[in-house]
C-alpha cells in the first residue's frame, strides 16, 4: 500500500469521520464519547490548525488521519497536541508512524516548538512503543486518568517531543 499524506478537504468528511468514530467506539484511546457526523466532522477537522489525511494513492481511499492544534494559549501557545486515527481493518501497517512523522514535520512548519500528548492510555502498547521509537519522552503517569468502556480506570502516560530536535535550537 502506497500512502500519501495530504491536507484535509471537505470531500474527506465522511471517510475521516468514520475512521475517527472507530477509535471513539473502541473507547481505549480518545477521550471523546460522542461520534461525529459528516457535518460535525467537517467542522471539527476544519477548526484544527491542520488535519492530515492518509490516503492510499493506489485506490484513493482515506485510511487514516491526524489533527494538530495548540495544546494551550499565550505563553504556552508554542506547545501543540495531536491525535491519530487509522482505519480499524488496516492497523498494524505502519500508517500511524507515517502520520506521526508527518505531524512532527507539520508542527514545525506551523511554528510550534513542542508536541505534547496529554493522554496516552497505558494499555495502548503499540502507541507507546511507536512514540518511544520516534523519540518522545514520557512525562510521568496519571494514575486512573482514563475511564475505559467497562468503567474501570487506566493510567495515562503523557509524552512530549521537542520539535527543535535536529535543528539549531
Amino acid at each position: 500500500m502506497n500512502i500519501n499524506i495530504r491536507e484535509y478537504m471537505a470531500a474527506d468528511a465522511k471517510s475521516a469521520s468514520e475512521i475517527w468514530n472507530q477509535v471513539v467506539d473502541d473507547g481505549v484511546a480518545f477521550p471523546q464519547e460522542k461520534v461525529l457526523t459528516p457535518e460535525s466532522g467537517d467542522a471539527f477537522f476544519k477548526e484544527q490548525t491542520y488535519t492530515g489525511i492518509a490516503e492510499n494513492s493506489e485506490s484513493g481511499e482515506v485510511v487514516g488521519l491526524y489533527i494538530l492544534h495548540p495544546n494551550n494559549v499565550g505563553r504556552c501557545g508554542h506547545i501543540c497536541n495531536a491525535s491519530y486515527a487509522v482505519r480499524r481493518d488496516i492497523r498494524g501497517e505502519h500508517i500511524g508512524e507515517k502520520l506521526v512523522l508527518d505531524c512532527i514535520s507539520m508542527a514545525k512548519k506551523k511554528g510550534f516548538r513542542v508536541l505534547q500528548f496529554n493522554a496516552v492510555v497505558a494499555s495502548n502498547v503499540h502507541a507507546l512503543h511507536l512514540y518511544k521509537r520516534i523519540g518522545f519522552t514520557p512525562l510521568g503517569v496519571i494514575p486512573g486518568g482514563f475511564r475505559m468502556p467497562d468503567g474501570h480506570y487506566e493510567d495515562i502516560i503523557p509524552h512530549y517531543y521537542d520539535l527543535r530536535k535536529d535543528a539549531d535550537q
